[in-house]
């Protein structure tokens, strides 16, 4: 038998797109002999659908549209991804489903059952894990054990959930595990997700054949990686990360041999899955994330963000710092240099190398660029406020100023000719409060939100590996707001070779207090940057939503009380 796996890049709500992309894979697997496709996890849909799902309407497209899918399946079987209706009279009303379709009808239904509810997660707001009997579905002589995502992920011992499907679908003898995923990207997943599969396919001794979507959603970016692993645990097969591919593999001599399986190897805890690379520490030369991943993941997930909205032309102020040199790199690697304009923002304190390294920066990347100083604004507001700042001295309230007049400007150029502001923020930053409400954390979308500030050095390094496009002096010089004389940021803050570590332990690893002093951290520190984290939280609740790449990132996956007393 031939499978083929379709990974594919979905819109969520565009039933028509959704549709036509579903059944040009069907037809060209089946140019190809396959005899089974099989397409993601709600990818009739797209994922995630979150409270679309709550419309009568929404899910009765889905349906039409499985139908229309599946009278598209003759001479060739689908496992296709949408919600079904639980018949049951109590229960939440819908199942996660993967559709069996062959002979022009459906065969086959299996639901999830487990159903993921944390980081950003919240499957069982909307669905009804199975608690039906398992089944296999048997097609053309083979037995398949179909699974949605989590599904396959209990296998650790240390579970999150009391039951294991394989557990219970194994007892039916199954030839083939076949798995549809949702599965979004951060730079441990990829690691995380092969184990996963090898670790199934060696306890159950059985193939598997995973499939994964590919694609920005919002701040979720999907990175695809669908795979194949053999009965023995190899992966023999991977598709592309970050592009869209189908690939058609044959399972013949795959089948369940008899006799003993192979012994599978000691369990791996969901602890130390989820901390695989945790021994590596956060500094500028010691990674322990693939910086090209989380490049690419970035550039994806800008593309899809404005494609998928209707957009196509995106603005930023372009200071001649790091954050805005790699935000403006990536926006023209992912949109295209011609639909990407810099606005050069100088006040009386911007010093001259950073007009003239963003100058050189927009050159080189030749986009489009304005300069315009914001010296003339600021006086009319000194002089606006005069009568009640008169006898105070200079402090945060005219810094913040500029940076309110650079989001002005930014947004009547945004407004007038059709442009997305992107933020230009750092995580390290975010983490500590140190922007501008309404000033430079204004914008449409955030590029760098999850990346901590030694993470864009790495970045910048990376973009110029070949070449040199970012200015060495935008990499090299201290980082600075400039908003008052001889600014710095270490005036603040602490180095961020050293912030880096604790935001680090205390977002990613949920390190407390105690555990971060324990660790060779001075408490005085410690103490102070934390208080900063949590008191800045009403701050990024105001953010834009931020590209995810991280396995802990401000937004939906990272739910906090604004109003609270911990550390602060």
């Amino acid at each position: 038998m031939k499978i083929a796996l379709a990974q594919l890049n979905y819109r969520v709500g565009d039933f028509e797109k959704n549709i036509s992309r579903i059944t040009d894979s069907i037809a060209q697997a089946k140019l190809q002999q396959a005899d089974l496709i099989v397409f993601a996890e709600l990818s009739i849909c797209g994922y995630p659908p979150r409270d679309f799902l709550e419309f009568n309407d929404f899910i009765y497209r889905c349906n039409e549209a499985v139908e229309i899918i599946a009278a598209r399946c003759q001479g060739i079987a689908a496992i296709v991804g949408a919600p079904s209706a639980n018949p049951a009279p109590k229960g939440k009303p819908l199942y996660n489903t993967a559709w069996f379709l062959a002979d022009g009808k459906i065969l086959a239904k299996s639901h999830k059952t487990l159903l993921p509810n944390y980081d950003v997660f919240d499957e069982y707001r909307y669905f009804e894990p199975n608690r039906l009997p398992y089944s296999v579905v048997e097609y053309n002589g083979f037995r398949f054990a179909v699974t949605i995502c989590e599904d396959l992920w209990n296998i650790t011992n240390d579970p999150l959930y009391i039951r294991n499907p394989m557990d219970e679908l194994v007892k039916l003898n199954p030839d083939v595990i076949i798995n549809i995923a949702a599965s979004p990207f951060h730079y441990n997943q990829p690691e995380m997700r092969r184990d996963i599969l090898v670790r199934n396919a060696r306890k159950y001794n059985l193939p598997v054949f995973y499939v994964n979507q590919v694609g920005g959603q919002t701040e979720l970016i999907f990175d695809g990686g669908s795979m194949v692993v053999d009965s023995q645990g190899e992966v023999v097969a991977q598709l592309k990360a970050f592009e869209e591919d189908l690939g058609i593999f044959e399972i013949g001599n795959w089948k369940l041999e008899t006799g003993n399986p192979k012994q599978p190897p000691p369990p791996l805890s969901h602890h130390q899955i989820t901390t695989l690379s945790h021994h590596h520490i956060i500094t500028s030369s010691n990674s322990f994330h693939p910086i090209n991943l989380i490049h690419s993941a970035l550039i994806l997930g800008i593309r899809d963000y404005f494609g998928k909205l209707g957009f196509s032309k995106a603005i930023l102020g372009l200071s001649g710092g790091i954050d805005s040199a790699v935000t403006l790199v990536l926006a023209a690697q992912a949109l295209g240099n011609e639909n990407v304009r810099a606005i050069l923002l100088p006040s009386q304190f911007s010093s001259d190398h950073s007009i003239s390294d963003a100058v050189a920066l927009a050159e080189n990347l030749h986009v489009p660029f304005d300069i315009i100083p914001i010296a003339e604004g600021f006086q009319s507001f000194e002089k606006m406020l005069q009568p009640q700042f008169a006898g105070l001295p200079f402090n945060l309230a005219e810094e913040n100023i500029q940076a309110r007049i650079r989001a002005v400007i930014l947004m009547a150029l945004s407004n007038k000719f059709g442009y997305i502001l992107l933020n230009t923020s750092n995580k390290s930053e975010a983490a500590v409060g140190y922007g501008t409400l309404y000033g430079d954390m204004c914008g449409g979308l955030s590029v760098l939100g999850d990346v901590y500030k030694t993470q864009v050095y790495e970045l910048a390094r990376y973009i110029n590996k070949d070449e040199e496009i970012i200015p060495q002096n935008s990499i090299l010089k201290p980082p600075s707001a400039e908003l008052r004389p001889d600014q710095k940021d270490s005036d603040s803050l602490p180095e961020y070779e050293i912030l880096d570590q604790v935001l680090y332990r205390y977002i990613e690893q949920r390190n407390g207090p105690d555990e971060l002093i324990a660790a060779g951290f001075d408490e005085t520190m410690v103490k102070k940057v934390l208080k900063l984290v949590n008191t800045n939280e009403y701050k990024r609740y105001q953010t834009p939503p931020i590209l995810r790449v991280s396995p802990k990132a401000f937004g939906m996956g990272r739910r906090m009380p604004i109003v609270a007393k911990y550390l602060a």
